[in-house]
């Protein structure tokens, strides 16, 4: 096991250089920031100023070659519109997103799983197809939309939930997060639905086709002739084996959860890195796009890692193949 972490670090390493080439020379190489950030009745000499305090007046190669040294001692570059580190804008943002992509990760699992089992043991009840036509809804629908919707629902005719923006914070290890008090559970839940509808769907479905295809095998039909229970034929025997389909792309998706929640954090007002990334966009604020470009890529490197290891802990065949 050690020899295969190490042999996944390296090309971990590698993965993260490359990354770092096309991502640094494709957002550099779009636009110019100086026509954004400088005013139009500049003159020369303060346009030239301004290209020459932002870095923009070496070639390309040397630019990146100082964004490489600094990136290595955890410098990603200065804000051109915060004059903050943008590492630092970004980690600011990050625990609003890490929690929004959790909880939509949890109550995707949370309803998904049963209602997939459901199905999947039950395929030709009524209930069975009323989840999968569920299901389909929860595919189709535009996350935007259903965002509107709960909102114009439960916000403004129902009162129930806030309608935008986060609740009130609790300083853990220097990140300030709000599901740890009940108002900012209240400002989560609508936004985290929303993210999660489309996960939900996904999970519905993985796990029902899981466990069509588990109740097939032999050992299945083994555990059944030795007389045990259908509970324990089903927790022990059928869904030990489908969580490991599931992990895999739930830990994929928990990636893309986190990297495009932009909508749902544009529609909800919520002040995490995608609300940021846009506004840096439309800016062109550079260093701050590249450096949530690459925390995005680590972040995806980080969860393969893991979705590999759990898939190695969940299917022994795999641990015998890594030895």
């Amino acid at each position: 096991m050690s020899v295969y972490l190490l042999r996944r670090l390296f090309q971990s390493l590698l993965v993260m250089l490359a990354m770092s080439v096309i991502v640094f020379v494709g957002v550099y190489a779009i636009g110019d920031p100086v026509e954004i950030l400088i005013s139009p009745d500049a003159d020369q000499i303060e346009r030239e100023r301004a290209i020459k305090a932002l870095g923009l007046d070496l070639p390309l190669w040397m630019q990146y070659l100082s964004f490489l040294g600094n990136a290595l001692r955890g410098d990603l570059g200065r804000s051109f519109v915060f004059n903050e580190p943008a590492l630092q804008l970004i980690l600011q943002r990050m625990p609003a997103t890490l929690e929004l992509a959790f909880g939509a990760m949890f109550i995707a699992l949370l309803i998904g799983l049963p209602l997939g089992l459901y199905a999947g043991l039950k395929p030709n009840s009524m209930g069975s197809k009323v989840i999968m036509t569920g299901s389909i809804l929860g595919f189709s629908l535009p996350t935007f939309w259903v965002g509107l919707m709960l909102i114009m629902v439960f916000a403004v005719q129902l009162g129930w939930l806030p309608s935008t923006g986060r609740g009130p914070t609790v300083d853990v290890f220097g990140l300030r997060w709000s599901f740890l008090t009940w108002d900012g559970l209240r400002h989560l839940a609508m936004p985290a639905l929303n993210l999660a509808l489309f996960k939900i769907s996904l999970v519905i479905r993985l796990t029902r086709a899981g466990v069509r295809e588990t109740m097939l095998m032999d050992y299945v039909k083994f555990a059944r002739a030795k007389g045990l229970s259908p509970a324990r034929v089903t927790y022990v025997h059928v869904f030990k084996n489908i969580l490991i389909p599931v992990v895999t792309v739930v830990g994929l998706e928990l990636g893309s959860t986190i990297a495009f929640s932009v909508v749902t954090e544009s529609v909800f007002a919520w002040p995490g890195m995608g609300k940021l990334i846009i506004d840096s966009i439309n800016v062109l604020d550079r260093p701050v796009i590249v450096a949530y470009l690459m925390i995005i890529v680590l972040m995806f490197i980080t969860i393969n890692l893991l979705v590999d290891l759990a898939y190695s802990a969940l299917d022994p065949r795999v641990r015998l193949e890594n030895k």
